[in-house]
């Protein structure tokens, strides 16, 4: 019992405060632990978990009404979360913790400190007002020290208010305002309890101030030079602060006083895994391993660094050896699946075994957002031949659609061939099919784990970012846009968020908002040129025929930028060259188009693409206009460039069919039109053939085509290589100007 002298106090009488200060008496009647308290507390901070939890369970079997051992017990599991959060899940450990303070409060309710626990963990979740009733619970225990003139054994009384202090901690940071008088005071009471000035140098440093953190630290080694805690502490300053020169004899100085001191051993290991000397690194640990006597919380901690020193076979490895001894840990399943997605070459599949066992057995409110993250990342890279996969999908339906037209018209004695060419094709087309359709189902799985892990933290812009740029590289484009646009409500506003908002949309075809989004770009930055190629390309895709010619001014303006630098931007004036001469030949200004069409010739003079896709243009431009043998010298010279180009051999054959038939005066009544691209450039050799019958004609270098149809037909197929194909209802009219998207 302590020695209290009351002094004279106002508006309270001596009966209640004789009361409370027997209250007072009773919960710290005894300020020296117990051996058998001290070793497990020892245990504890020698970070021997396993064999501290066996000496607590023992001790409060042995005295299950003394309330502090339950306490101590409790800051053995938070103490061993922050030793393992790779691994550990908080969920578990503050469930853990609360429910030893819990008990300790049913031992004895007039105990301060496990009030105090609940406190820390309630402030620690967030739950603020629940932590604000603990602490005033657990004050209410203490009597006021201030009208108590003498206390016989104040020490409990100090510590009481450190640890409060200590509750004011959340996310590695620390309401100062709150703790810091806290600690003071404490420190005023006691001081010469080392313990005090070690939470004192902890809450500084979370405040930011290592000078006052590292003056506490040196004050408690002061009081205490046997214990190695506070040398190591101001070493985990400066290793925090990467300064691991001067960390070093800090931790050495911490062996020194006790060889056996584990933590000092984690600390260097930890160190020199930051300076990436990951030998000398595993030294320390296996050290620390064996003073832990290689309990699994210490193998676990091991395990962490091994990931963190990428040495992710190895971390595989040790965790398929706890689980042989303890299955139960599911979240070691975890770090297990982060290594076979991070090692080289990944293991994506043996990745997503771990995965989804954690996430069969791990209850959904102990999973992390980590977890969501690689979930998603490893079913992603599992599947990154998706988009190739698309692509070989619409090659082989251009590929059926072409053998189904032969088919329609080889002879008789040929269809066996042709079918089985066709079968073949089809049957790969079902397994693809197949295939794309499983891969979905497991993208759905990955973008769904995306969501779940940006609904764990909507403001964490690289995670958004992560998951916009994954939903445009597998096409989801709407869903692409939305995500971009998270960025910009959270303040992101780089010309190059807007940029990538613009093209998922434009590629998603909603060409409304992409323009929206391009005028935002182009006034953001008025030189960025992506930013009014984009808008053109827009206006062409919202215009594909020309109809209206709203594109041809938006190409005006890129060509105006771009010939800044013609040499850099050769590939953007090709483009916008080729749909200005699409747009003028389409209106049969064909003086004016072979304008542009000899621009692209001269762009760049070294470059073959260009030049043959300019003469071709230009002889197009002289075939539309009647002007034959221009045309033909034009083609020639392509085909100076390109002696193989079958387009110009194709349209030199077709203007002399044209001449001859012109001389023949041949002019029979047929179904005719013109096939184009986006930009109103002409597609030869495309196929257009009746639906459901055999009649099929192919364009001209000119992208004309012609051809008599049998009576009642319904509608025109039309498709060519690199286009996506089109069905056209057949009416009254006899001319079908068909415009084709590239795949």
């Amino acid at each position: 019992m302590f020695d209290i002298t009351i002094a004279p106090m106002k508006n309270q009488s001596l009966k209640s405060v004789l009361l409370f200060a027997s209250f007072f008496c009773l919960i710290f009647s005894n300020n020296v632990f117990s051996q058998d308290l001290q070793s497990a507390i020892t245990l504890t901070r020698s970070e021997q978990y396993d064999e501290a939890e066996a000496a607590f369970n023992q001790l409060i079997q042995k005295e299950p009404t003394v309330s502090k051992n339950y306490f101590y017990y409790g800051e053995t599991f938070l103490l061993g979360y922050f030793a393992d959060t790779i691994s550990n899940s908080l969920k578990i450990s503050t469930d853990q913790a609360s429910e030893m303070y819990s008990k300790g409060i049913k031992a004895d309710s007039l105990y301060p400190l496990n009030y105090v626990g609940l406190a820390k963990v309630a402030f620690f979740l967030k739950k603020d007002k629940e932590a604000a009733r603990l602490r005033t619970k657990a004050k209410s225990f203490l009597p006021p020290y201030k009208k108590v003139s003498k206390i016989a054994n104040p020490q409990d009384y100090a510590y009481t208010l450190a640890k409060l202090a200590e509750s004011y901690v959340r996310n590695g940071k620390v309401d100062t305002s709150l703790a810091l008088p806290l600690i003071r005071e404490a420190i005023t009471i006691d001081p010469k309890n080392y313990e005090n000035y070690i939470i004192a140098g902890d809450i500084y440093f979370l405040a930011r101030d290592a000078s006052a953190s590292v003056k506490h630290y040196s004050i408690a080694n002061n009081l205490n030079k046997q214990s190695p805690t506070a040398n190591m502490k101001i070493g985990s300053i400066y290793m925090k602060a990467r300064n691991l020169t001067n960390a070093i004899p800090y931790f050495e100085q911490a062996i020194a006083l006790n060889a056996n001191y584990a933590p000092a051993y984690r600390e260097l290991g930890q160190l020199y895994s930051m300076a990436g000397k990951y030998d000398k690194s595993k030294e320390y640990f296996k050290k620390y391993l064996e003073l832990t006597k290689g309990n699994i919380p210490a193998k676990i901690r091991y395990v962490n660094a091994l990931f963190y020193a990428k040495e992710y076979d190895e971390v595989v490895k040790n965790v398929e050896e706890i689980f042989s001894i303890d299955q139960k840990r599911i979240y070691l399943n975890r770090i297990a699946a982060y290594s076979c997605f991070e090692k080289d070459p990944p293991e994506y599949q043996k990745a997503l075994g771990y995965m989804d066992k954690l996430f069969k057995e791990m209850p959904e409110d102990r999973l992390i957002q980590k977890d969501y993250t690689y979930y998603a990342k490893i079913l992603l890279k599992k599947n990154a031949d998706y988009p190739k996969l698309v692509q070989n999908l619409a090659k082989l339906d251009r590929d059926i659609e072409k053998n189904q037209g032969l088919l329609e018209k080889v002879k008789p004695e040929n269809k066996e061939k042709y079918k089985v060419q066709l079968d073949t094709l089809q049957n790969k087309k079902a397994k693809l099919v197949k295939e794309m359709a499983d891969d979905d189902v497991e993208l759905d799985k990955a973008f769904a784990a995306y969501e779940k892990a940006y609904q764990q933290s909507t403001d964490d812009q690289s995670l958004i970012s992560d998951i916009a740029i994954n939903l445009y590289n597998y096409k989801r484009f709407n869903e692409s846009a939305k995500y971009f646009e998270k960025l910009i409500a959270l303040g992101k506003n780089d010309v190059n968020d807007y940029m990538q908002i613009g093209k998922a949309y434009s590629q998603a075809k909603n060409y409304t908002k992409a323009d929206s989004i391009f005028s935002i770009v182009i006034q953001k930055n008025p030189d960025y040129l992506q930013g009014y190629v984009w808008m053109a390309n827009t206006y062409a895709a919202m215009d594909p025929d020309n109809e209206q010619g709203i594109a041809k001014p938006k190409f005006e303006m890129v060509i105006q930028k771009a010939r800044i630098d013609s040499v850099k931007n050769d590939n953007e004036l090709f483009n916008s060259y080729r749909f200005m001469g699409g747009y003028y030949f389409s209106q049969k200004n064909y003086q004016k188009a072979r304008e542009y069409y000899n621009m692209i010739v001269n762009l760049a003079p070294d470059n073959k693409e260009y030049k043959v896709s300019g003469y071709n243009s230009i002889g197009l431009s002289y075939y539309a206009a009647g002007e034959y043998e221009k045309a033909i010298e034009a083609y020639n010279k392509t085909l100076e460039i390109d002696p193989a180009n079958v387009a110009a051999k194709g349209s030199i054959q077709n203007i002399k069919v044209a001449i001859a038939n012109k001389e023949k005066n041949v002019n029979p009544n047929l179904l005719k039109g013109v096939v184009k691209d986006v930009f109103g450039g002409p597609i030869a050799s495309a196929s257009v053939r009746v639906k459901d019958t055999a009649a099929e004609a192919w364009t001209n270098a000119k992208g004309e085509y012609s051809f008599e149809i049998p009576q009642g037909s319904e509608a025109l197929i039309v498709s060519a290589k690199g286009y996506k194909s089109k069905e056209v209802p057949i009416t009254k009219s006899r001319t079908y100007n068909v415009s084709l998207e590239q795949q």
